[in-house]
């Protein structure tokens, strides 16, 4: 049986996999936990997770088997040479309102990142119910500064390990148009892309998503 590494995305924790989970529990030993990363390991992340995962695929190459990553970017902030991404004032807002207060901030952000789906109104609800209770300003600040300081465009290239990218066409947070280049950059990489689905494919589409991350993990 493999080992599957999960990664949330920003604002969350291992509860956001439940509904994969379920799905896989019967055919990898799931974990969330990256400080003792099993040799040989599928490692997938989400949004701010997958810029984790990749981070682990350069830093530990030894140890990472295949890469999943979805709704995945190299670089979530706006650049002269890089428009499928945010403007930095979308960041600054975020920054700002978990100043304010963290809680509201999150539930504005599953709001965002839904923006597209065509099952929008369930999955804010499914997302709010699965948000991480114990969030702190530090720790979601500190993921902002994550997604504002990273550029993986230069590094993805040394990424050798076998990589499948899920992406929702209509992904208001990460564009689809990122995703494909990063297909076209990795060394070995291919993309899924799910219909009618925002940021959050694997909770729209979970049993599809499922079906393609058992598939590639066992080529």
């Amino acid at each position: 049986m493999k080992d599957l590494v999960l990664l949330p995305g920003w604002g969350f924790d291992s509860h956001v996999w439940q509904p994969l989970t379920r799905l896989l529990e019967q055919d990898f030993r799931i974990q969330s936990a990256i400080d003792d990363l099993p040799a040989g390991a599928v490692v997938c992340g989400w949004s701010l997770g997958a810029l984790t995962a990749m981070q682990m695929a350069l830093a530990q190459p030894e140890r990472i088997g295949r890469l999943i990553l979805i709704g995945a970017t190299p670089r979530f902030i706006q650049a002269p040479d890089w428009p499928h991404a945010q403007p930095p004032a979308l960041l600054e807002e975020f920054a700002k309102a978990v100043a304010a207060d963290p809680h509201i901030a999150l539930r504005r952000f599953v709001a965002l990142l839904n923006q597209g789906d065509a099952q929008a109104r369930r999955l804010t609800r499914e997302l709010s119910a699965l948000l991480a209770t114990d969030s702190t300003e530090a720790t979601l600040a500190a993921g902002l500064k994550t997604l504002r300081d990273t550029d993986l465009r230069a590094d993805v290239g040394r990424i050798r390990q076998p990589v499948l990218l899920l992406h929702g066409a209509h992904d208001a947070l990460m564009p689809l148009a990122a995703a494909e280049w990063l297909t076209n950059h990795l060394p070995a990489a291919r993309l899924e892309v799910f219909p009618d689905t925002a940021h959050a494919p694997f909770l729209a589409q979970p049993e599809r998503c499922a079906e393609l991350l058992r598939r590639f993990a066992h080529e």
